[in-house]
């Protein structure tokens, strides 16, 4: 077994999607991963510290680029503008391997209440990252929360309109994203 070739963190990830994917969650065994993936168990958890985090290996990531993208927005910026923003900024940072595993992924989570908890504390994470940062450019704390909500809510359909089957190799997440949150925006406009 080579220890040394690069990209073990994303050979874990698709090792452990994939089982998951072939044998469920629950079945899927650490050891399991690591001989599809060709690591040891001490590469394994150099970079996880368990099974279920490999499902959200990018979370600190994608929070950091959501804030990024709305702490650069223009000053005159609406909190849902800047949101976009964020948007943007993390969408671009997404590529073929992310949509790849996109509906792998979901089939995943739904199939296991452990890793369902799990997605959950990730989109709390986002929200809270989109919402610190929208209080950072002086939104009061109940519009930014809103904001930050309808934005990991528009990420994830947008995420899941993008990964899914039938669609361009050329389409942007971005694209995606900031439509599903102009639906959403939208929707709330008809909520009075």
């Amino acid at each position: 077994m080579v220890r040394w070739q690069p990209g073990a963190r994303e050979r874990l990830v698709l090792a452990a999607v994939d089982l998951f994917s072939e044998q469920g969650y629950d079945e899927t065994t650490v050891a399991q991963i690591t001989e599809r993936a060709g690591v040891t168990k001490s590469t394994f958890f150099r970079h996880f510290p368990d099974k279920r985090e490999l499902l959200v290996a990018g979370q600190e990531t994608l929070s950091r680029l959501l804030a990024e993208g709305i702490t650069g927005a223009p000053a005159g910026a609406t909190p849902l503008d800047a949101v976009a923003a964020g948007l943007e900024r993390a969408s671009d940072e997404m590529g073929p391997l992310n949509r790849e595993l996109g509906p792998r992924l979901r089939a995943a989570v739904a199939a296991s209440a452990e890793l369902q908890e799990r997605d959950a504390l990730k989109s709390v994470g986002m929200a809270a990252a989109m919402t610190d940062a929208l209080v950072g450019r002086g939104v009061p704390d109940a519009p930014a929360r809103l904001a930050a909500e309808m934005g990991v809510l528009a990420f994830k359909q947008g995420f899941e309109r993008w990964s899914g089957v039938g669609r361009a190799d050329d389409d942007r997440l971005a694209d995606h994203a900031t439509a599903a949150l102009a639906e959403l925006r939208a929707a709330a406009a008809q909520l009075g």
